[in-house]
């Protein structure tokens, strides 16, 4: 569009320089066309004249000199304005080519002036450095020039040469009053209020740089502490400008002035009303607003104000945080508080906030607990940084408290043993006895009874002694030393406060199970009688104590009391009342009440047909029809048995009876049969040996002695000619076995395995071998015997190696080989605590390996066994929680904790607690969130990984409460403190990222 003009102008004054050339011609006027130009200029219609002044110039060579170099000044302004490339050059030129020109010394600053009044002052300092010689400018322009000329340095910055030129600028005009405000806002801006007061006194009343001039006036006062007369000045001001940015920097410089003078009530409607630099506070603004707020005791504001500086480290940031902490307390918020004040403690600004704020944090870590690290490493903290505190009496007070308090009793340990204060002692036995039912819940039975001794031994409160030894005493039967576990309740049951605690009425339970297990049935007897004869005592133990009464009247062939004991139980329709039954059935049978027995198991294996003791009942079924003649059924019993369960252990028995009455019946062929298969079918047993002896008698009987001999050579465990050798072989390592010769036992069998490898008694000398060598801790010999038990195929020792197996193998970690023992193990399980042992560490190995289905499938069998040990059902269930939560099934997994939680110790507790506080954030419950990670801090600190995680979590809690302060400083705490946990510092710094660049958009303090 600009083009077109410019040509149509062109168009035009080529018409114009035709018409006037001929008006030249008629009327001869030479300066004609070159005022014609100059009008042309004038009207800002620079091509046009430019083409006519260049026209006029190559007319006027030679003729008239001082109309030639008016031309070539005008062609280069035209230039100039027009933007050509070559207009400097033309300037240049002109004042190079006409020395005597009288427009020689206008033309730059003619440029300068164009460009000042564009704007472009880069451009117009370069042509105003041209001149080199200002006085020749004229008086009239000299002023003007100089302000110009200084102004452009003003502009780019060259303060020095700005201050040079404006100070040549005269005062008592225009140019003087722009001159010298200028020079004063230089002087303000380098703080020299004292040359900026006088420099600002130069200006004229009326000019239009007053309003700034009161701005600068009340911040100059406001910089030099004169607070009083910043006020005045700033609420004069406010009244005049109208720039909101202007009105915003005036509300903050009287409200910080009212601030600085104490008067908060006046100060806060100021400070509230700024606006900040560009849109952002700083720390200081956020600061200045909260102490307001802060005294006025409107601690909820403040709250919100000290909140916002994030990440702080400087004075301002200190106070502001020590504040914080304050206005917490004042409201409540015990856990924000904790934060606040130990940011504050670990800044050394200012020392007695400093001293004052750890004070408030190791107080606090007491009351509420500390996740960052434990409440007695504080209080131990202060008294080390502060001896001569006048609060120390008060806070060593708190940390004997805190040692039981907090629960962290590892870390207790550690501080009350490198403490010499003779005043912990009772302290001190508390921490000893907690610190080993920890380790005791977690199956470390031999670290754990140390501490049970020592603290049994330190005697300072007698109920802690009386506990020690009662755990001491579980301790060892826990490694199944039973004759020092029978010792050790002993001296729990004689000591002082043993009748005051609650393990009293457990104890002859337990005694009478030491008893069980070395086999002293009638004390244990007498001490499971004991314990029944209680008052409210819980059913399980209750029950299971009458069981064990009649496995030991059962043992001790006193059938009757033994199914008294059974009745107990069956009449109570309890737990194991299968067992009850089915024990009270062959109770019977050793009473001469054999049809009594078969219709107990008649009734049995009907009502319990899926019961572990089915196939048992069913073998004794046959066994009783035997024992009353009933051949036929006796037969018939063992064939359901055969069918019904052919993997168990009685189907070879089974098969053998049948071979007997058979052969008391003189069917020898059909006996022969079943004798043979019970041989191959399991070779290398007791029965099978016993099933040889009878087939021989058959082949006897019939005169096949020859036939007898020839299949006998093709059994590899049966060996005619040295049977006796081999039965005296294994009879003298038995004999040193029961002398409990354990050494020389082990040499014999060994002995016995290495000559009869398949022999009569292999089976059995694998087990003891095996047994004895795990008493000594050698696993690899034992395991190596445990599995060549096991290729025997089942038998009476298949169970416990299968068990013994399972146990070293994942204490191995030998995940492959677990889950194969724990498979047969579960499908070949007759004792019920055996089964549940294989799926409980089955359901564990599956979710290590992230194979959930399984997991989930076996820890769901657990549960639905009954009579559950606490811990294998708190197990079970945090199986299914963790399961649910890995694949994303989160109602599922809600549920499960909440289950977990109401019975869960230690470590599973604390992971419990911890998805107690993520649903709850999930909910939006953030408050509620952050109450339960403040209890998991308190209760559980020393379980240190849920710690991180929770307080990851609790900073998001705060985040969404938008409270900012409290989120970045719990995540820098996690990247400063828990950087062994990988997963949890990588997802805080992501967050803390996050946040930081989220709150710069508002706070200029905060680098992102």
């Amino acid at each position: 569009m600009r083009k077109n003009i410019r040509l149509a102008y062109l168009a035009l004054a080529l018409g114009a320089v035709t018409a006037n050339a001929q008006q030249t011609q008629r009327y001869t006027n030479e300066f004609t066309e070159f005022k014609h130009a100059v009008n042309l200029y004038n009207e800002e219609q620079y091509l046009a004249a430019q083409l006519l002044f260049q026209k006029v110039k190559t007319s006027q060579q030679a003729l008239n000199t001082e109309i030639e170099a008016d031309c070539a000044y005008y062609i280069a302004n035209c230039a100039i304005r027009l933007n050509q490339s070559n207009a400097e050059q033309k300037i240049d030129d002109f004042v190079s080519k006409y020395p005597t020109s009288a427009k020689q010394h206008q033309a730059y600053l003619d440029v300068t002036d164009y460009y000042f009044n564009k704007g472009d002052y880069r451009k117009a300092l370069h042509y105003a450095t041209k001149i080199k010689k200002p006085s020749y400018v004229g008086a009239l322009n000299e002023d003007k020039f100089n302000f110009q000329k200084g102004y452009s340095f003003f502009y780019v910055k060259n303060v020095k040469e700005a201050k040079r030129a404006l100070r040549q600028v005269r005062p008592g005009n225009e140019w003087g009053d722009q001159a010298a405000y200028y020079l004063g806002y230089m002087a303000y801006d380098s703080n020299n209020v004292e040359d900026a007061e006088k420099l600002f006194e130069m200006v004229g009343d009326k000019s239009k740089y007053q309003d700034r001039i009161g701005y600068y006036r009340a911040d100059m006062n406001f910089k030099s502490g004169n607070f009083e007369k910043a006020i005045s000045e700033g609420l004069a001001q406010i009244e005049k400008t109208e720039e909101e940015s202007e009105k915003s920097e005036l509300q903050k410089m009287v409200g910080e002035s009212f601030f600085n003078v104490g008067q908060f009530e006046k100060a806060l409607p100021y400070l509230v009303e700024y606006k900040g630099k560009e849109g952002k506070w700083s720390n200081t603004d956020y600061y200045q607003l909260g102490y307001t707020y802060y005294k006025q005791k409107d601690y909820e504001k403040a709250i919100e104000q000290f909140n916002k500086i994030i990440s702080g480290n400087d004075p301002v940031a200190q106070n502001a945080y020590y504040h914080l902490g304050e206005s917490y307390l004042h409201t409540h918020k015990k856990t924000q508080a904790l934060n606040a004040f130990k940011n504050a403690s670990e800044m050394s600004f200012n020392k007695d906030i400093q001293e004052d704020a750890f004070l408030n944090y190791a107080k606090l870590s007491y009351e509420i607990g500390n996740a960052f690290e434990s409440a007695p490493s504080v209080l131990n903290s202060f008294m080390l940084k502060y001896p001569n505190s006048p609060h120390k009496e008060e806070i060593e007070g708190l940390l004997i408290d805190s040692y039981i308090t907090s629960k962290n009793y590892k870390d207790a340990l550690n501080i009350l043993e490198n403490s010499h204060s003779k005043g912990n002692a009772e302290v001190y036995q508390k921490v000893l006895l907690y610190r080993g039912l920890e380790l005791f819940s977690n199956s470390d039975y031999t670290q754990a009874l140390e501490l049970f001794s020592r603290a049994s031994s330190e005697d300072q409160d007698f109920k802690v002694t009386a506990k020690a030894l009662y755990w001491k005493a579980e301790s060892m039967f826990a490694l199944d030393k039973f004759n020092q576990a029978i010792d050790a309740y002993d001296d729990f049951k004689n000591s002082q406060g043993a009748s005051s605690v609650e393990e009293f009425k457990n104890v002859d339970y337990n005694i009478g199970y030491t008893y069980f297990k070395i086999k002293e049935y009638q004390s244990a007897i007498s001490f499971f009688n004991s314990f029944v004869s209680q008052s409210s005592i819980d059913a399980t133990r209750k029950y299971d104590a009458y069981l064990r009464i009649g496995d030991c009247n059962f043992v001790l062939g006193k059938y009757w009391p033994a199914m008294d004991a059974y009745n107990v139980v069956i009449d109570a329709n309890q737990q194991d009342i299968e067992y009850a039954k089915f024990q009270k059935a062959i109770s019977y049978g050793f009473v001469d009440r054999t049809q009594k027995k078969v219709d107990d198991l008649l009734a049995f294996v009907k009502d319990h047909p899926l019961s572990t003791l089915a196939d048992k009942a069913q073998y004794e079924l046959g066994v009783g029809y035997d024992v009353l003649n009933q051949k036929e059924k006796a037969l018939q019993a063992y064939d359901k048995l055969i069918l019904d369960f052919p993997s168990s252990i009685f189907k070879s028995r089974a098969m053998l009876r049948q071979g007997l009455i058979y052969y008391s019946q003189g069917k020898a062929d059909i006996a022969l049969s079943k004798f043979k298969q019970v041989v191959s079918s399991a070779p290398n047993t007791p029965e099978a040996v016993e099933a040889v002896q009878n087939a021989r008698l058959v082949y006897v009987d019939k005169g096949q002695v020859d036939q007898y001999a020839a299949w006998v050579k093709g059994l590899d465990f049966i060996s005619v000619s040295e049977s006796e050798l081999d039965s005296d072989t294994f009879e003298s390592a038995e004999r040193q076995f029961i002398q409990n010769n354990k050494q020389e036992a082990i040499r014999g069998y060994e002995s016995y395995l290495k000559n009869y490898p398949n022999g009569q008694k292999a089976l059995q000398a694998h087990y003891y071998l095996a047994q004895m060598y795990l008493e000594q801790k050698n696993e690899d010999k034992a395991v190596a015997h445990y599995e060549n038990l096991l290729k025997f195929g089942k038998s009476e020792y298949s169970e416990l190696a299968l068990v013994r197996t399972s146990e070293i193998y994942l204490k191995r970690k030998d995940q492959a080989k677990s889950i194969e023992k724990l498979l047969q193990l579960d499908k070949e399980a007759v004792q019920e605590q055996n089964k549940i042992f294989a799926l409980s560490n089955l359901m564990k190995v599956y979710y290590n390996q992230k194979e959930y289905s399984k997991a989930l499938a076996n820890a769901e069998k657990v549960l639905q066994k009954g009579a559950l040990d606490a811990r294998v059902s708190s197990d079970a269930k945090l199986i299914i929680a963790r399961t649910a939560f890995a694949t994303a099934n989160e109602d599922k997994a809600r549920t499960a904790y909440q289950d977990v939680l109401k019975q869960a110790k230690g470590e599973v507790a604390a992971e419990a607690m911890y998805y107690d506080a993520y649903f709850k954030n999930k909910d939006a419950k953030y408050e509620a969130s952050n109450e339960v990670v403040q209890k998991l801090a308190k209760d559980y600190s020393s379980y240190k990984y849920y710690g991180a995680k929770g307080l990851l979590l609790m900073a998001k809690n705060f985040y969404a409460l938008n409270d900012s302060y409290q989120a970045t400083y719990i995540l820098e705490s996690v990247v400063k403190n828990f950087g062994d946990y990988a997963d949890v510092k990588a997802e805080a710094l992501q967050e803390l990222n996050l946040i930081k660049q989220e709150e710069a958009k508002h706070n200029s303090s905060i680098a992102n």
